[in-house]
């Protein structure tokens, strides 16, 4: 301090502040850019005709109509959004304990595929591959003969199927969410011996069994009413986790996963690095139902600024090194970059 009681600093080289002075040095200088780019939109096809259905658990998320979906592909691809990402949700009548319906020929899966890639042939279209929307148990595949555990081998038969049925439809990318051991090589095994060698997989490598996926659950279906969460710790991964989640996406890289996946993103970002600090593939993450419609409650209330709370979500996904992420904030959020 001077005698007048002001501070005196001698010999300051270095004042990281000068690069934080105003908004042009600030956008020079920044590390991490989000654009309409990394972007793919998750979206929900139900079966017949009508006007979109709201998802009271994830707001401004609706499931369409294949018309309306198309319209709103349209409208997407417009924006210079890349992909969207299509879940079915599908009649409780048509669920059984197999899965039967995911390899009818009346699968509205299918359809939609068909009208969006007519309607838009630039925009990528990503397919689930797994069974959780055609089980009335609500698992990701075929219960074993106790009923008690999720059979690996004879899932991955249906998975193989399936994934066919899925390219054959249109679909460029087909993602398996399932978990199954071996499933990737399975895949690229049956695509490729059927003809589709240029159909890609963009591999749900390190999926957690995670606390976020309630919303999705209810958009799609597989939610049981008044029952707690369906218990998938079997064959999804402990959020304790991160050495397996290296284990997990270097199989899935040796059996030929064109693209890894991290799920959820937000709670995962130290593994979403890890992940892409190991491999040479780009690296995807889902920023999932419950991270979107948590920040959508908490603006509700108040709590947060929404766009604000949006958009360092997406920064961060970004920063910890997803190449892509898949988010329900896509197509506003492409409205901004717009």
């Amino acid at each position: 301090m001077n005698k007048k009681g002001k501070a005196v600093m001698k010999d300051l080289m270095r004042r990281p502040r000068r690069n934080r002075a105003g908004t042009a040095i600030r956008a020079l200088v920044r590390e991490t850019r989000l654009g309409v780019e990394d972007l793919i939109y998750p979206l929900f096809v139900r079966e017949g005709k009508g006007a979109p259905e709201a998802v009271e658990s994830m707001p401004g998320v609706f499931r369409y109509s294949v018309s309306d979906l198309v319209k709103e592909c349209k409208e997407v691809a417009a924006l210079g959004i890349p992909a969207v990402a299509i879940f079915p949700c599908i009649k409780t009548e048509h669920k059984d304990a197999k899965g039967s319906y995911a390899l009818s020929k009346k699968n509205v899966l299918f359809h939609a595929v068909k009208e969006v890639k007519a309607a838009c042939p630039e925009l990528l279209v990503i397919t689930d591959v797994a069974l959780d929307p055609y089980t009335d148990h609500g698992h990701d595949g075929i219960l074993d003969a106790k009923g008690n555990d999720v059979a690996n081998d004879a899932t991955i038969a249906i998975l193989q199927e399936l994934a066919i049925r899925e390219a054959k439809a249109g679909a460029d990318l087909v993602a398996p969410s399932d978990m199954m051991d071996g499933r990737i090589g399975a895949i690229r095994s049956a695509l490729d011996a059927a003809g589709f060698e240029k159909t890609g997989i963009l591999s749900y490598a390190v999926k957690f069994a995670s606390a976020m996926y309630g919303p999705f659950r209810d958009a799609v279906g597989s939610r049981k009413s008044g029952k707690p969460p369906i218990d998938k710790r079997g064959y999804q991964m402990d959020p304790a986790n991160v050495r397996e989640a290296l284990l997990e996406a270097g199989l899935d890289e040796d059996e030929g996963a064109d693209i890894l996946m991290v799920k959820p993103a937000g709670h995962y970002l130290d593994v979403i690095r890890a992940v892409s600090e190991q491999t040479t593939l780009p690296v995807a993450a889902y920023q999932v139902s419950g991270e979107y419609s948590q920040i959508h409650a908490a603006a509700k209330l108040g709590w947060l600024s929404y766009e604000a709370a949006r958009d360092e979500s997406l920064l961060a996904i970004k920063r910890a090194g997803a190449d892509m992420i898949l988010t329900y904030f896509a197509k506003e959020v492409a409205k901004g970059l717009k």
